[in-house]
């Protein structure tokens, strides 16, 4: 029995979240195991009928499941960074979710904009740090609103955060058991402080793995060659900023949003997982959002859990939805409905 709190969160995400909860529970019948879900209302409609992001005890009351299972957050009634801060962000920090993991695999049968690759060349991770650098809110402003003003934004980087985030990225690798080599993505060249850390730290920690490649790019290099030759990389780590970059551009050589899933990690704690996509609200309630990222998202959840085998079935199920369905993974574009995608992945669960 595994209890998860579900957060369908604004626009389309309660679509989404449903066809992953459709999904969750099929091969959860299937491998013999129980979901127990409870429901949280918590965005943009909550934010206006209440006036506050999160209600007194929210917290607390998240720390007793097993994992969160997240929709979307962003309302167009809501002002930007609200909800993002107040729901994203204070979850990531106050739960110390450190990790963001983010796969990048490119699925049989769907589109990439990089010419010439195929599902054999991209497929790695992104581990990003999540708790910290340029997230972590430090600054400030001098003589706001005068013509001298001073905006200062300080990146917060810990030993211990830096230290946990590459032990994380260098056991994943060893787990992930591909090409065996972990890329430090960073700015040694420019950011000589943070990334003097981070690269110590790296060197340091990797040679307790000498059965992995240590690698390390500029971030402007990385994006180059994210898109030249994405089969260079398995694993990459980084800090919170340039990680939020790139995955970005995982997802789009990945064949977009549509299926962007990634989790936000507590590995002593209670993580959450979520599709990359926005609320997208001006497909709300139309049944036409793409639910893919949302069920990979649901397949993270089951192999964080300890179901490796169920999300394993997971992922080859929706591979074999857009290998021999989907037209494309664009919202009103796929040749199904919502629903009729979630039963897709069903039926070949």
């Amino acid at each position: 029995m595994y209890k998860i709190a579900v957060i369908p969160g604004d626009g389309t995400g309660p679509e989404q979240v449903r066809e992953g909860l459709k999904v969750l529970d099929a091969v959860a019948r299937k491998r013999g195991f129980r979901l127990e879900t409870v429901t949280f209302d918590y965005g943009g409609d909550y934010y206006l009928r209440t006036s506050e992001v999160l209600p007194a005890g929210a917290l607390d009351e998240l720390r007793r499941f097993d994992a969160i299972y997240l929709g979307a957050i962003g309302h167009p009634e809501v002002r930007p960074g609200i909800l993002e801060q107040g729901i994203l962000l204070r979850l990531r920090f106050e739960l110390d979710q450190y990790i963001n993991l983010r796969p990048v695999r490119l699925y049989p049968g769907v589109e990439t904009p990089v010419a010439g690759k195929g599902p054999e060349d991209i497929d790695f991770v992104v581990v990003r740090e999540n708790t910290e650098g340029l997230y972590a809110g430090s600054g400030g402003f001098l003589k706001r609103g005068t013509p001298d003003e001073v905006a200062i934004q300080t990146s917060i980087n810990t030993r211990k955060g830096v230290e946990r985030c590459i032990r994380f990225a260098f056991e994943y690798c060893r787990r992930r058991n591909k090409r065996k080599k972990v890329t430090l993505c960073g700015k040694t060249n420019v950011l000589t402080y943070a990334f003097d850390l981070w690269e110590r730290v790296f060197h340091e920690v990797g040679a307790e793995y000498p059965d992995i490649e240590r690698d390390y790019a500029h971030v402007d290099a990385i994006c180059m060659w994210m898109v030249k030759n994405p089969e260079w990389f398995d694993v990459i780590v980084t800090d919170n900023m340039f990680g939020d970059i790139i995955t970005d551009l995982g997802a789009m050589i990945q064949g977009g949003m549509g299926i962007a899933a990634g989790g936000n990690l507590n590995p002593e704690g209670v993580s959450m997982f979520e599709p990359i996509g926005g609320s997208a609200p001006k497909y709300t309630g139309k049944n036409v959002i793409n639910p893919l990222a949302a069920i990979c998202a649901a397949g993270m959840l089951l192999e964080h859990l300890g179901e490796a085998e169920a999300a394993v079935q997971v992922e080859e199920a929706v591979k074999k939805v857009c290998a021999y369905h989907l037209k494309s993974l664009a919202a009103g574009k796929m040749g199904y409905s919502t629903s009729e995608v979630g039963d897709l992945v069903v039926s070949y669960l």
